[in-house]
């Protein structure tokens, strides 16, 4: 899920919530154990696993703010893009913190390619014959050289040379609307607002429908905060559609299946701010204007490695049943909050469910816990792992629980599949708000709406759920603390 520059704890704009992120973590346990326990054996089979309140409450116990912070500050002291060297020093801290804990720890590697930032620039020449460079990362003094400029993976490279014109979010009914005004859009560099329901991809594959050479794209309440993301169609390795990219078969770059996941005109992310620069220096909000545009990118594809990390506790009575709980570890940046608040909440549910253990507790179902890579890239990690294991995981996994960005703001939202509504529901009447000590999750969640708990529905692609629910099928959960997801 690309978001705007995370920077280190310290910096970020957004701090997650120590409180917040425990009560998110014991949510996260609570659903989880209820899975694998939802379908209760016969009297005659009861095992050590029906005595779960104890357990629970050992779990629910040992609760740390130090420890929590401690592991969002080793995964976001450098940024960690995926298929870089931090990338990989990222991965030896998850695999060693799964091992410490006594989990079944492996690391499974894929060649894939994935897209970098070379070179861009974007100058604007007003009409009173000034320009200026637009600046295309962020202005904040910790920004070094170690974060990426703001770029669009998959872009292709080029120049282009045009009229400013703002196309709103870039839909066919934002361009029937300025062709019925009489507005010419070809040959412009279009400024796109992100949102109306549009991804970047279907952004920029419209903008060349209709002309426009180039595209500079902006999202609304980030000031000056640059939006990363990709631009290619669907998730996975390009090369590898429908299979794995584990040593096997590989498409050509040139062949006309790879191609047609790219636009054809090349894209880059600005802030809130540049784009108001370049929008106030228009004649009107919508349509071109006296400003010009001087847009370069050059960007590069490339064959990388990326790792997934996999601890696995084994089930007692359904060891070949899995519930799958993933969270994604690379970041365009430093990722304090997509995707690191998440990955945090995964080694510390690793660190009780180590705990339980200890204690004799053994889940009756297998439980995986994924620490995916290249999610930002276009969810490939988790896509190249499902494609893996489909067979197996179509037939016996129960359930997979997403964690993304697990605490950008207050209050608490989940989008599921319906066969996970009831746990849900169960769950959150067991959890005690954050905020209010005598209220549960549930209350506070119910209240935000009128006629009970707003249930989202899984249907998009803008995290590892997808290739779970899309590809094989199984039951999948999304969830997170704060409403600035960005779809």
């Amino acid at each position: 899920m690309a978001q705007p520059l995370n920077l280190k704890p310290n910096t970020i704009y957004y701090k997650p919530s120590s409180c917040t992120l425990i009560i998110f973590i014991f949510t996260l346990c609570i659903i989880t154990i209820y899975t694998f326990h939802h379908h209760e054996p016969p009297p005659s089979q009861t095992t050590v696993n029906n005595h779960q309140p104890p357990f629970i409450s050992t779990f629910l116990n040992s609760a740390s703010n130090y420890t929590i912070s401690n592991y969002l500050r080793h995964l976001t002291l450098h940024p960690h893009l995926a298929g870089t060297p931090p990338s990989s020093s990222a991965v030896a801290y998850v695999s060693s913190m799964f091992k410490s804990f006594k989990l079944q720890t492996h690391v499974a590697n894929y060649t894939v390619m994935l897209s970098y930032h070379v070179n861009s620039s974007l100058t604007a020449h007003f009409s009173n014959e000034s320009s200026v460079s637009l600046t295309l990362t962020e202005h904040v003094a910790d920004v070094d050289n170690e974060v990426v400029k703001g770029y669009h993976a998959y872009s292709p490279s080029g120049t282009a040379y045009g009229k400013a014109v703002y196309v709103s979010h870039g839909r066919e009914e934002d361009y029937r609307a300025l062709e019925e005004g009489g507005v010419d859009v070809r040959g412009c560099i279009g400024v796109v607002k992100r949102g109306g329901g549009v991804s970047r991809y279907a952004a920029v594959v419209k903008a060349a429908e209709k002309g426009v050479v180039a595209v500079v794209m902006f999202t609304g309440g980030t000031g000056g905060g640059v939006e990363r993301g990709t631009v290619v169609d669907g998730v996975g390795d390009v090369l590898t559609p429908g299979w794995a990219a584990d040593g096997g078969e590989r498409l050509s770059v040139e062949d006309s299946e790879v191609l047609k996941r790219f636009p054809s005109v090349p894209s880059l992310p600005i802030s809130e701010e540049t784009a108001e620069m370049i929008l106030g220096s228009l004649d009107r909000r919508v349509g071109p204007g006296p400003t010009f545009l001087n847009f370069t990118y050059q960007g590069e594809n490339k064959m990388a490695t990326i790792q997934n990390v996999f601890g696995v506790i084994k089930g007692s009575e359904e060891p070949d049943r899995f519930v799958v709980l993933g969270n994604h570890r690379d970041a365009w940046t430093y990722g304090a909050v997509d995707p690191n608040s998440g990955t945090a909440a995964l080694i510390d549910i690793a660190r009780r469910y180590s705990l339980m253990m200890r204690l004799g507790w053994i889940p009756q179902r297998t439980i995986v816990l994924c620490s995916w890579d290249a999610e930002e890239f276009g969810m490939i990690g988790s896509t190249e792992w499902v494609e893996q294991n489909l067979i197996n995981l179509g037939s016996k996994a129960v359930a997979y629980i997403n964690v993304d960005c697990a605490v950008q703001g207050p209050g608490f939202s989940a989008a599921t599949t319906p066969q996970l509504d009831d746990i849900l529901i169960e769950v959150t009447k067991k959890v005690q708000d954050p905020d209010v000590s005598d209220s549960t999750l549930f209350e506070k969640w119910r209240t935000t709406t009128e006629e009970g708990p707003l249930i989202q529905r899984l249907s998009d692609v803008f995290s590892d759920f997808a290739p779970f629910l899309h590809h094989a099928g199984v039951p999948s959960v999304d969830l997170y603390y704060g409403n600035g997801m960005l779809l």
